[in-house]
């Protein structure tokens, strides 16, 4: 069964948060607000955090110059990942990554039917490898932040889970 070895020591990593919104600013964003406090509770650094409208090329951009960043090893975003036309950040940030982490998409489904039934249906969570830099997105509801979170980022960014991380992952991207 999966658990945490508490004789290994834990690791921060550093983390950038994007909230993809046109409607919230930084004070409104209760979605990036969750994401900050739980990875600073985790002990992760938060190394910045933004707000961008539903506009891809502006999407892109942010996130191209986070993965160009050797201080960022994780990327977070929030919000545009529904059906309407103005939620394009699968399509903003699919064309980046390198690998698709199919399985998370699938975790992310599952938790969510969980807690919020067959609402996760409207979710387009999708995550990748892009830069050596993980990028994760997830839905912009508080509670899909709360799932995404709490039932797979905290124990996936964190190097002491067992049996195996994506955190432990990050030394052996750089390998050639």
């Amino acid at each position: 069964m999966p658990s945490l070895d508490d004789s290994l020591a834990f690791k921060p990593l550093r983390i950038a948060i994007l909230t993809i919104s046109d409607t919230r600013d930084l004070q409104s964003d209760t979605s990036g607000q969750l994401l900050l406090k739980r990875a600073k509770a985790a002990g992760h650094e938060v190394v910045t955090r933004d707000i961008v409208t539903d506009d891809a090329p502006q999407i892109s951009a942010i996130v191209s110059a986070w993965i160009d960043d050797p201080q960022i090893e994780i990327v977070i975003t929030t919000g545009g990942t529904g059906f309407t036309k103005r939620d394009v950040t699968p399509e903003a940030l699919a064309p980046l990554f390198e690998k698709t982490i199919d399985g998370f998409s699938v975790i992310f489904h599952k938790v969510s039917f969980d807690s919020a039934g067959l609402s996760t249906l409207k979710s387009r969570a999708c995550a990748g490898l892009a830069k050596d830099t993980f990028i994760f997105c997830l839905p912009g509801s508080n509670g899909a932040v709360k799932d995404g979170w709490d039932h797979i980022l905290k124990s996936q960014l964190d190097i002491r889970y067992r049996p195996c991380n994506f955190a432990e992952l990050i030394p052996r991207l750089q390998e050639t």
